[in-house]
């Protein structure tokens, strides 16, 4: 177990509390999700944690995978799908290197808060090209904590003592960028949040 998984598995039974702080920013991020899935639609949600997302797109796709690094955000997600009688959400504890997951299965990957956690963005950006299929969607929302100086020191500080994760610090300019590579175009882009950037992206694989 690496140490990004369990700080993970550490934070998993607070998870929930946490992202009802900012309950209305996960209402839009469902809401304008929505707006682009199928009901023949099989999904890959990238770091789906407690299973917000998932849980409540259900309804709307044909299938999801949802993967996390975290056993224990996997245990509660089960639970919660479970309790609401959900069962077209295959949860994993798993990565999205996974080898079950083949090239070109996927009509949508979602990848919430997560790329600004990853060790090697780039290669995960060219993992999920791969995983879609012609014309699939990433949408992802991804905190730019490079526009705050101040915080973006704090936590950098707090990182090094084991406090919070290693995070990537990314300017709205370097997260576009990282995604509009020539492989994807980008057909939404949005701020979510009117104090640290939370930006929503939509691209569509070439």
């Amino acid at each position: 177990m690496n140490k990004s998984e369990k700080f993970w598995d550490r934070s998993a039974a607070k998870f929930d509390q946490a992202e009802k702080k900012d309950e209305q920013t996960n209402i839009m991020i469902i809401e304008r999700t929505r707006k682009y899935l199928q009901t023949s639609d099989t999904v890959l949600d990238f770091g789906c944690g407690t299973g917000l997302i998932s849980n409540e797109i259900a309804n709307n796709v044909k299938l999801i995978q949802a993967i996390d690094i975290s056993s224990k955000m996997i245990e509660i997600a089960k639970n919660k799908a479970d309790k609401r009688k959900i069962q077209n959400i295959a949860f994993s504890h798993s990565t999205i290197f996974d080898e079950r997951y083949k090239s070109g299965s996927f009509d949508v990957i979602l990848a919430f808060y997560i790329l600004h956690l990853l060790d090697d963005n780039q290669k995960t950006i060219q993992r999920i090209y791969d995983l879609l299929k012609p014309g699939g969607l990433i949408i992802s929302v991804t905190p730019c904590i490079g526009e705050k100086i101040f915080l973006n020191i704090s936590l950098s500080l707090l990182s090094k003592i084991g406090l919070v994760p290693e995070i990537k610090s990314f300017k709205i300019s370097e997260l576009e960028g990282l995604i509009d590579t020539g492989k994807f175009e980008i057909i939404e882009n949005e701020d979510l949040h009117k104090g640290v950037p939370q930006i929503f992206i939509v691209a569509k694989k070439i």
